[in-house]
């Protein structure tokens, strides 16, 4: 079970709920190798992760099995939500938030850019309605606004959170510095004033939908390019699509270099 780190002086962890693309694997209709495989590690959810932190579990993104992903891996509450960016695999779960302002006794933050809250407040309408507010916890999702903007650090739980602007195709997206670990998924551009807040990592994670190239989302190898540039001590790919079988995949990776899985756990 994860629980929150309650010291400053503990180590974080940061647990992978989901490794997936938009699409999940197994892929509906296929029947390749990979989505007819009998390895757990080829079934991914979408992507998004839970990071214990010293006042609570932050989670980064909420996927359509948001619900499902925090059950399997027994996170019983979060205290906090960061969003990379409002495309409906990383946020349309956010309506299973409703059952945490009660237990963390009010509503729960929301850390996004404008952009983004603007996509949360059209898409969940009515958790933002007048006549739905005076409802107790539970019956619509409660949520609290903070902005962020790319290259000001926040504090979040106890913990110092640096934004970090990245391209997603023509979309600008968010990914998350902690220390020494960054999480970039959804991710086909780092601009040049990224780069300097990506150096001295001990943790990348960072996206690698398939072989080919792709307008929205690094390569393989251009995400190999970005591990090679900045020489985390460990790399590792999320976002994966079924082009990857696990095994076979991770056994022509660099040592230094593996593939998520879902419930993948990283201590950092």
């Amino acid at each position: 079970m994860l629980e929150s780190v309650t010291t400053s002086a503990a180590p974080r962890r940061l647990t992978f709920l989901g490794s997936g693309t938009s699409s999940g694997v197994p892929l509906l209709g296929c029947d390749c190798p990979v989505c007819l495989s009998d390895d757990p590690r080829n079934w991914r959810t979408r992507p998004s992760v839970v990071i214990a932190l010293p006042r609570g579990n932050l989670l980064v993104d909420t996927t359509p099995e948001m619900r499902i992903q925090l059950l399997r891996e027994r996170v019983r509450t979060v205290h906090a939500i960061a969003f990379t960016h409002a495309h409906a695999d990383h946020m349309l779960g956010l309506d299973d938030v409703r059952a945490f302002p009660k237990q963390i006794g009010g509503p729960v933050p929301i850390y996004c850019t404008e952009e983004t809250e603007t996509a949360i407040r059209r898409v969940f309408y009515y958790a933002f309605s007048e006549r739905l507010a005076a409802l107790p916890p539970g019956h619509v999702p409660k949520l609290h606004f903070e902005r962020v903007a790319p290259g000001v650090p926040v504090e979040i739980l106890g913990q110092s959170v640096m934004p970090i602007r990245l391209e997603h195709g023509r979309m600008e997206v968010l990914g998350f510095r902690i220390g020494d670990l960054a999480y970039c998924t959804d991710v086909s551009k780092i601009p040049e004033a990224s780069w300097s807040l990506l150096e001295g990592l001990d943790t990348l994670i960072l996206d690698a939908l398939r072989h080919e190239p792709h307008p929205t989302h690094f390569s393989l190898s251009e995400a190999l390019g970005v591990f090679e540039r900045l020489r985390p001590r460990r790399g590792v790919l999320t976002h994966l699509s079924h082009a990857f079988d696990h095994g076979p995949t991770e056994s022509t990776l660099p040592p230094s270099v593996t593939l998520a899985y879902d419930g993948l756990t990283l201590d950092f």
